[in-house]
């Protein structure tokens, strides 16, 4: 194999791939990028068995050649090793030759490395998807998406199931569910073609993160094709694959109350400000718990108690509260993560009493909902 590429191109690929590249793997040729060249480009494959990243380079793009095929094949090369190399390379341009017994030359400028390969036909193959039922999401969208829902996810290994996403499609709408029990963040898109299939799947929420960070803003759309056990996102040049994780989601549709006792609207980025300094004093030890109740005169007051260090008092005129009055202590990290991932300069919080879970949604927006659990304390 030989062949001459410039250098941004195979580096942004690299870096690509790398994001499924793992050195705590049990298969040891899975620390190393596979790269295969042939008349078409150059593709590099990562995987850690979970997730596996396949980027193609094309011979040409728009007119410009980006590589010099001068001799097809394919070799696996230690992946830490590689990505430095390329990443510290003198000129534009990198050479690539493989010799007999797998030893790899790369050229840049005066510049020299000779690593040791592996045999590429030892690399595990990809998962074979047939691509038969196929539905597209702009890519912004289905950044949007995942940035509004992956925080919920549970880091707990207990129960499994909750650390991914929850991804329902039925009647053209997409449903993106996370929770890791003590909150939940809820989103829905409608999807453009008719797609007759229902999907109910879970993503682990580390697949959809790295994912996120591979796709670039552009305004093109990503294909996603679910099977049983596997999850493929294709995007120009890149496909991105995902093992799904086993077993049923819990039915969260009965957590979310259909009914409210106090509704509250504010502005979010003054309620995220006022928070925010709240949980100031709030930080030491675990508790990190901001207390919240109506008061006289349409105002709120966000308190925060921490014995041994001090308290921090603050009113926030709010647009309206309409029911009940409220005394209620949450997370002030849960609520800053549900505000930001909210759209929208004004949400309404709608609690339904001082122990049960209480819904946050921007308002005039049914496409997303946020929940948390309250913490007991008063």
């Amino acid at each position: 194999m030989r062949f001459i590429i410039q250098r941004d191109h195979l580096l942004q690929s690299v870096q690509d791939v790398m994001k499924a590249v793992t050195s705590r793997t049990t298969i040891p040729i899975l620390t190393g990028i596979k790269i295969v060249a042939n008349e078409e480009g150059v593709t590099l494959t990562g995987s850690d068995s979970d997730i596996s990243i396949e980027s193609f380079i094309p011979k040409e793009e728009a007119g410009d050649e980006i590589v010099e095929i001068k001799q097809s094949g394919s070799i696996v090369l230690q992946a830490r090793f590689f990505s430095e190399i390329v990443k510290k390379l003198p000129t534009d341009t990198v050479e690539i030759e493989v010799q007999q017994n797998l030893q790899t030359i790369i050229r840049s400028g005066k510049s020299e490395f000779n690593l040791n390969g592996l045999d590429a036909e030892e690399y595990p193959h990809l998962p074979q998807i047939s691509e038969e039922h196929v539905f597209k999401i702009p890519t912004d969208l289905l950044k949007g998406l995942i940035r509004q829902t992956v925080f919920s996810v549970s880091t707990s290994e207990t129960r499994p199931i909750l650390t991914g996403v929850n991804w329902k499609v039925e009647n053209n709408e997409l449903i993106c569910i996370a929770t890791d029990s003590h909150r939940l963040a809820l989103r829905k898109a409608k999807l453009e073609a008719d797609s007759t299939e229902n999907y109910n799947v879970v993503i682990p929420g580390k697949s959809l993160t790295e994912l996120s960070k591979i796709l670039d803003d552009s305004s093109d759309s990503v294909d996603i094709v679910i099977t049983e056990n596997q999850v493929l996102f294709k995007a120009k040049h890149l496909l991105f694959f995902s093992r799904l994780l086993e077993g049923n989601y819990p039915d969260t549709g009965r957590l979310i109350p259909t009914e409210s006792k106090t509704d509250v609207v504010v502005n979010t980025k003054e309620f995220l400000h006022a928070i925010d300094r709240a949980s100031l004093l709030a930080r030491e030890g675990r508790n990190n718990v901001v207390k919240f109740s109506t008061i006289e005169g349409g105002a709120i007051e966000v308190s925060s108690n921490t014995p041994e260090i001090g308290t921090v008092v603050e009113e926030i005129q709010s647009q309206s509260i309409d029911g009940e009055e409220l005394k209620i202590s949450f997370s002030a990290k849960y609520m800053m993560d549900a505000l930001k991932a909210l759209e929208g300069t004004e949400i309404q919080i709608s609690f339904t009493g001082a122990m049960r879970p209480f819904v946050i949604r921007p308002l005039h927006d049914d496409s997303i909902l946020q929940l948390i659990l309250p913490v007991r304390t008063y």
